[in-house]
C-alpha cells in the first residue's frame, strides 16, 4: 500500500474515532485576544495573561489565585492559596514576576498597563476561600491602571462558574460539574467588561461548538504526557465561520473535574460563553485537561506538576494553547 493512502486512512480512522477535526484558523482581529477561567482555570489564565500580555488584552477570573501563588509546590497551593488566602505575601509574587519578565521567561509588565481585569469570589465559596480574590485584585493593582479592574464580590455563591439560568443551587457546592443557577451570567458579565462594557446579551446560541484535534499541537509527544487532552472545542458563533468580519477571540480555560472526559460537554455548552459569542462575534476556544497520575482531579498546572516553568512562556501547556490560538488568528 501506497505510505501516502496509509497515512490518510490513519487519519480518518483517528478522526471517526474520536470525532474531532483539525482546528481551522478565522479572521480574527490581533488586537481582541482575552482569557478567563475558573479554579484552576482561572489560575490558567492569570498565568497566560501574564506571560503572553503583549498579546492578550483582557482576563476574568472566577474562583482564581494571584499568579504564581503556588511557588510551583502542591502543598503551598492547597494550604496557602486555597485555605488561607489572606496569608499570601502580594510582594513576593510581584517579586517573581519582575524576576521572570528580566530574564524573558514572560512578557514586558508593562503590557498590562491598559488591560481589563474582572475578578469574581463567591461570598460561599468553601474551596478557594474569597480571600483569594482580593489578593488577586491587590496583585494586578500593581501593574493595571485601576479604572480598568473590576471585582465582584457580594454574590452568594459556592465554589462554581454562576450562570444565569443553568445548574446547580448557587449556595452548595455541585461537584456533578460546577455548574450554579445563580441568577448571575458570570460569562456575559466578564467579557462585557473586558470588551469594554457596550456587549448584547446572548439568548441563543446558532453558531458551531467544534471537537477538534488537541494532538496537532504537540509536537514531539502525546497530549496525555502533559495532562492534556486528545480534544479541545471551538465555538464558531455564525457571523464568524464565513470569515468575512473580524471577530475576537477569547479563551475559556475550565477548572478542576470540569474536563470533558468527566463532565463531557456540559461546561463548553453551558458555562453562558457561547451565547454571548454568538450575539457579538466572538470565538470561544475550550482547551482540554484531563486527570492524570500526578494530576488525579484533571487540573490546569498553576503549582508545576509539568515542569518548573509551567507559569512561563515555555511552559508545555501554556505552549500548546498559545499554538492553538496562533491557529485560530492564522498567525
Amino acid at each position: 500500500m501506497n505510505m501516502s493512502v496509509f497515512l490518510l486512512i490513519l487519519l480518518v480512522l483517528h478522526v471517526s474515532a474520536s470525532g474531532a477535526v483539525r482546528l481551522d484558523s478565522y479572521n480574527v482581529d490581533p488586537k481582541s485576544l482575552s482569557v478567563s477561567g475558573i479554579s484552576s482555570g482561572a489560575a490558567m489564565a492569570t498565568q497566560f495573561h501574564v506571560a503572553h500580555s503583549s498579546v492578550v488584552m483582557g482576563v476574568g477570573l472566577v474562583a482564581g489565585v494571584p499568579f504564581m501563588c503556588s511557588g510551583g509546590n502542591l502543598v503551598t497551593a492547597t494550604g496557602v492559596c486555597m485555605e488561607l488566602p489572606s496569608t499570601i505575601l502580594v510582594s513576593a509574587l510581584e517579586a517573581v514576576t519582575a524576576s521572570g519578565a528580566l530574564v524573558g521567561n514572560i512578557d514586558s509588565t508593562s503590557n498590562m498597563r491598559n488591560d481589563r481585569v474582572w475578578i469574581y469570589a463567591g461570598t460561599h465559596d468553601s474551596v478557594v476561600k474569597p480571600a483569594a480574590g482580593e489578593k488577586i485584585r491587590d496583585y494586578y493593582a500593581h501593574y493595571v491602571n485601576q479604572n480598568n479592574i473590576k471585582t465582584v464580590f457580594n454574590i452568594a455563591s459556592e465554589h462554581c462558574m454562576p450562570t444565569a439560568n443553568y445548574g446547580g443551587r448557587c449556595d452548595a457546592l455541585n461537584s456533578d460539574n460546577y455548574l450554579n443557577n445563580c441568577n448571575y451570567d458570570a460569562a456575559f458579565e466578564l467579557l462585557n467588561h473586558i470588551y469594554g462594557g457596550n456587549l448584547k446579551h446572548g439568548t441563543a446560541a446558532h453558531g458551531s461548538l467544534i471537537k477538534f484535534d488537541q494532538s496537532d499541537f504537540f509536537y514531539f509527544s502525546s497530549p496525555s504526557v502533559y495532562s492534556m487532552d486528545d480534544v479541545g472545542y471551538v465555538y464558531i458563533p455564525s457571523g464568524c465561520a464565513s470569515k468575512h468580519s473580524a471577530c475576537k477571540l477569547h479563551v475559556a480555560f475550565h477548572g478542576c473535574k470540569m474536563g470533558q472526559t468527566r463532565i463531557g460537554d456540559a461546561y463548553v455548552r453551558h458555562a453562558g460563553y457561547n451565547e454571548v459569542g454568538e450575539a457579538n462575534n466572538i470565538i470561544i476556544l475550550y482547551p482540554q485537561v484531563t486527570a492524570s497520575l500526578t494530576n488525579p482531579n484533571g487540573c490546569w498546572d498553576w503549582w508545576g506538576y509539568t515542569g518548573l516553568l509551567f507559569a512561563t512562556h515555555s511552559g508545555f501547556q501554556m505552549t500548546a494553547v498559545y499554538r492553538m490560538v496562533e491557529k485560530v488568528m492564522d498567525l
